[in-house]
């Protein structure tokens, strides 16, 4: 695999009132040729263990990484609970607004979250060895946890395991501010026409309500159309 040239695709925040959206976005990448991907699910959106509230959910997921998906942990819930402090406060609420969960997080707070988190998915039989944070926004804490008990975790701007890292920048359209999502499908192209070795494309269910984004999505996939789809969990093995 090594001399293969790889893409992989993430459809985030895959929660219980996301679920037909998100069995929607696979079935439309897979009619264009997306053979495996990453499901970056939500474990307690709302609170409440996404299992309890949409056991269906649960069984689909299951049936995806029966057919080659692979399912990683995005946060706990996807929503702030402490406001974050200064600089760092402004970055966060630039990076995903209320949708950035770690920023003003302790330590202890940060591994509470990671362990809930993970421990909703595997009681649903989903093994969860990665983690995408919510908004990209990390925090010093997160990524000692992260380094220490999970295999491997993504940022925007690269794909790391404890051992190492691979520059791989997201191809992300974005959801939030109107200036930000009129500009995100152009710079999506751009960014995945540059990348080399691996191409990152990111789908969100919000990108499905609006068409330049649909258009984008349609035009990365077709400029990566030549490379072999991989999870997450292989794309630094690669």
């Amino acid at each position: 695999m090594s001399a293969q040239r790889l893409r992989a695709i993430a459809i985030h925040d895959v929660e219980p009132t996301t679920f037909g959206r998100a069995v929607e976005i696979r079935e439309w990448l897979g009619d264009r040729g997306v053979a495996r991907a990453t499901l970056l699910v939500i474990p307690a959106a709302e609170l409440r263990p996404f299992g309890h509230r949409s056991p269906d959910l649960a069984d689909w997921l299951l049936d995806c990484i029966d057919a080659g998906d692979s399912v990683a942990q995005h946060g706990l819930t996807h929503r702030s609970r402490v406001a974050a402090h200064g600089p760092r406060r402004w970055l966060a609420h630039l990076q995903g607004g209320a949708s950035a969960e770690f920023p003003g997080l302790d330590e202890a707070m940060t591994r509470r979250a990671l362990k809930l988190g993970r421990s909703i998915l595997e009681d649903a039989g989903l093994p969860t060895t990665g983690f995408v944070a919510p908004a990209y926004a990390y925090t010093p804490s997160l990524r000692r946890a992260l380094a220490e008990e999970y295999d491997w975790w993504a940022s925007l701007m690269s794909v790391h395991c404890p051992g190492g890292s691979r520059l791989a920048p997201a191809c992300c359209l974005g959801n939030t501010g109107a200036v930000r999502s009129a500009l995100a499908p152009a710079v999506a192209t751009c960014v995945g026409r540059a990348s080399r070795r691996l191409v990152r494309i990111d789908v969100h269910p919000a990108d499905f309500d609006r068409a330049g984004h649909v258009r984008a999505l349609e035009r990365l996939l077709d400029a990566s159309a030549g490379r072999d789809s991989v999870p997450y969990d292989e794309a630094l093995a690669g």
